[in-house]
C-alpha cells in the first residue's frame, strides 16, 4: 500500500495504554507486533511512538518467530552476570579474612559493622590478586551464587 499513512499518535496511545500492564517482554513483543502489523516504515514509526530503541524493538521481533518461554520468565536462560564467587572461588574467603578482625557488632544478630571502607576492601582484595571494585566489595550478595529457597514452615515431626 504505497503512500499509507502510519498513525503514530494511534501506536502511542495503545502502546501507552498497556506499558504499565507488561513487563520487558510483553513491550517488546506488542511493539513488535505492530511493526509486523505496519510493515514497511513500521519500526521506525514504534520506535518514535513508543520511546522504544530499535534495537529493542529488533529483538522482540526475533522473540516472535522463537517458542515462547516457560511461564513467569522474561529472558532466556544464561543471561546475566555469573556471581564472582563462581570466577573467582577465593574471594569470598579472603573477604572474610579481612573483615572479620574489624567487624563490629553482636555476631549472633544479622547486622553486622565493618570499620573498613569499602574502597580499602577493594584495594586490599586487588593487592591479593582480586579483580574487584569497592561498589562489588560492598555487596556480599553479588560475590556468591543465588541460595535455595528455604522453606519457613515448621514440619511436625
Amino acid at each position: 500500500m504505497y503512500g499509507r499513512m502510519i498513525d503514530e499518535r494511534a501506536i502511542g496511545e495503545r502502546y501507552g495504554a498497556l506499558r504499565d500492564q507488561l513487563d520487558e517482554r510483553g513491550r517488546r513483543l506488542h511493539a513488535a507486533a505492530e511493526v509486523r502489523a505496519l510493515g514497511y516504515g513500521g519500526l521506525a514509526a514504534v520506535a518514535r511512538a513508543t520511546g522504544l530503541s530499535r534495537g529493542t524493538i529488533g529483538r522482540g521481533l526475533k522473540d516472535l518467530d522463537h517458542a515462547p518461554l516457560p511461564r513467569g520468565r522474561v529472558r532466556r536462560d544464561g543471561g546475566g552476570r555469573h556471581p564472582l564467587s563462581i570466577s573467582d572461588p577465593t574471594l569470598l574467603e579472603d573477604l572474610r579474612q579481612l573483615i572479620e578482625p574489624v567487624t563490629l557488632g553482636d555476631p549472633m544478630r544479622p547486622l553486622l559493622w565493618v570499620s573498613k571502607s569499602h574502597k580499602k576492601l577493594a584495594a586490599a582484595l586487588r593487592a591479593q590478586g582480586h579483580t574487584i571494585s569497592p561498589n562489588t566489595a560492598a555487596a556480599p550478595a553479588r560475590l556468591q551464587p543465588p541460595s535455595q529457597p528455604q522453606d519457613s514452615r515448621q514440619h511436625a515431626a
